[in-house]
């Protein structure tokens, strides 16, 4: 039995079926961990949610912000751009199928295998959260991506306030803020105030900004977390961290990480994608 995490798709199904190929995944023994970003930007995101599901428990699914959009988008509660490619999706005749299915997917993933602990999210982890307290505010969404009041949430989900966590936030603020962290963090300061603008490498913070995973101090340093989200910083396998983010759908890799012992024993697989978008 073999584990993978793969970083964003974001509806590139032929590279992700080249990709399946390549680590010759078997859904009766082998399991996947898809690290969000299944839709959006790519050509086929309805045949990645189809491919996905059909794989049942062997797929298991964060939700990145694109996927989030397209929740907002099926509701009304944001218009598609003309980047999105999500009509696959809206149009499709068994489009309620695939939108049930992503509402019962998950925010985070803690995973102890071979006795080594990691934490898995879309984009970021702020530095004054542990791996514990990451998993019970995803939790927290989760329960809302689920239940009656998602609609209400996706109608109010845009914005970057509240930009640091306090354990007093309540209602909508609170849930965009888990919300914003674990889909769109890159940059933030030392005290955790996030910053949104800045999509370039670890490179290009901003004045008084770090890579989030660089905070001096962040509670997470004790497990290794794995993270999508950010194609421009690219692959990045480090004892403490691995982005898995290859830059798919802009003419990049899609990557898999076959899970060995520990950091040091895992194995990187990728296939190039035939798509090249341009970012933005």
């Amino acid at each position: 039995m073999a584990l993978y995490m793969i970083g964003d798709v974001q509806g590139c199904d032929s590279a992700l079926q080249r990709l399946l190929d390549a680590i010759s995944f078997s859904p009766s023994t082998d399991t996947l961990y898809l690290l969000g970003d299944l839709v959006n930007r790519g050509p086929d995101s309805a045949g990645v949610l189809r491919r996905l599901m059909n794989f049942g428990a062997s797929a298991q699914c964060l939700l990145g912000n694109h996927d989030l959009h397209l929740l907002a988008a099926s509701v009304g509660a944001r218009r598609p751009s003309r980047k999105d490619t999500l009509a696959s999706v809206l149009n499709a005749p068994d489009r309620d199928a695939m939108l049930a299915w992503l509402r019962q997917q998950h925010m985070a993933f803690f995973l102890e295998h071979r006795n080594h602990s990691t934490l898995m999210v879309h984009a970021g982890v702020l530095p004054g959260w542990t791996a514990s307290q990451t998993m019970a505010l995803a939790g927290e969404f989760e329960a809302v991506l689920r239940g009656p009041d998602l609609n209400e949430f996706l109608h109010h989900m845009y914005g970057n306030t509240p930009d640091r966590w306090d354990n007093g936030l309540e209602g909508i603020d609170r849930l965009r803020m888990i919300v914003n962290a674990l889909t769109r963090l890159r940059f933030c300061t030392a005290e955790g105030v996030m910053e949104f603008d800045t999509s370039d490498g670890a490179h290009a913070a901003p004045a008084g900004y770090l890579p989030w995973f660089e905070v001096p101090g962040r509670k997470t340093a004790d497990v290794t977390v794995a993270f999508g989200h950010w194609s421009t910083l690219g692959w990045l396998g480090r004892d403490d961290v691995l982005a898995l983010d290859s830059g798919c759908v802009w003419g990049g890799h899609l990557s898999a990480l076959k899970l060995g012992s520990g950091p040091a024993a895992h194995e990187l697989i990728q296939v190039r994608c035939e798509q090249a978008q341009k970012p933005g």
